[in-house]
């Protein structure tokens, strides 16, 4: 009940600090799906450079966040942005790159090359085929990389907080230096919550995005 009072009584903070944390998550997942599909067709068509670019992802991913935010404040603070929004956003970034590109590739490497051949004997060029066939038919499997890469940073994105760039990891720092339960509570609560949120936004965007013909069993 004390947890349920601290949240009524500080629901204007609770909803500053989500905004921060949106921003952070937003941005850098925005920015890896422009560049991890990319990236991702990229090495779909160049199959012998899939396993280096999956393997650095790889590495990336079991890196802890604390150890990756710790890594960036000295390169960023010869610009000045050693701590703060920036290096949390390049860091979840970072992380958002991985499942976002082992999607693409595995959706477009997945493709039944009967779609290809029959794009090819309609008089499309390579670029057509990609963009009228191959990304439409790749697109359920590349949103679920969005999804994964969405709740798994919404919950690193509380590291954030110890680099000074806010979110609602601010509650759970606060709430162990000051041995606060209810604080602590409160940010789990609320990251829990917004991950939940976002994933089921998620997944209602990929299923108006999937092409009525592949539309099957609910995500």
């Amino acid at each position: 009940m004390e947890t349920l009072a601290y949240m009524a009584k500080n629901l204007p903070a609770i909803g500053a600090r989500t905004l921060e944390h949106l921003s952070i998550v937003g941005v850098a997942v925005m920015v890896a799906i422009a560049t991890g599909v990319a990236l991702g067709v990229f090495i779909a068509r160049r199959p012998r450079l899939a396993p280096t670019v999956l393997s650095v992802g790889a590495i990336v991913i079991t890196m802890p966040s604390i150890a990756l935010f710790g890594m960036l404040i000295p390169v960023l603070s010869t610009i000045g942005q050693g701590i703060g929004w920036l290096p949390a956003v390049i860091a979840v970034y970072m992380y958002s790159m991985v499942p976002i590109v082992r999607n693409t590739y595995t959706a477009l490497n997945g493709l039944d090359p009967a779609l290809s051949d029959a794009a090819t004997g309609m008089g499309m060029d390579s670029t057509q085929r990609l963009w009228r066939v191959e990304l439409p038919n790749a697109l359920p499997v590349i949103m679920a990389g969005v999804r994964i890469a969405v709740v798994m940073n919404i919950g690193i994105a509380a590291v954030a907080a110890y680099i000074g760039a806010g979110g609602l990891g601010t509650f759970i720092s606060r709430g162990i230096t000051q041995t606060d339960i209810r604080q602590l509570l409160t940010g789990a609560v609320s990251i829990s919550a917004l991950a939940i949120v976002a994933d089921y936004g998620l997944m209602l965007v990929q299923r108006a995005l999937t092409p009525p013909g592949l539309r099957m069993q609910p995500a």
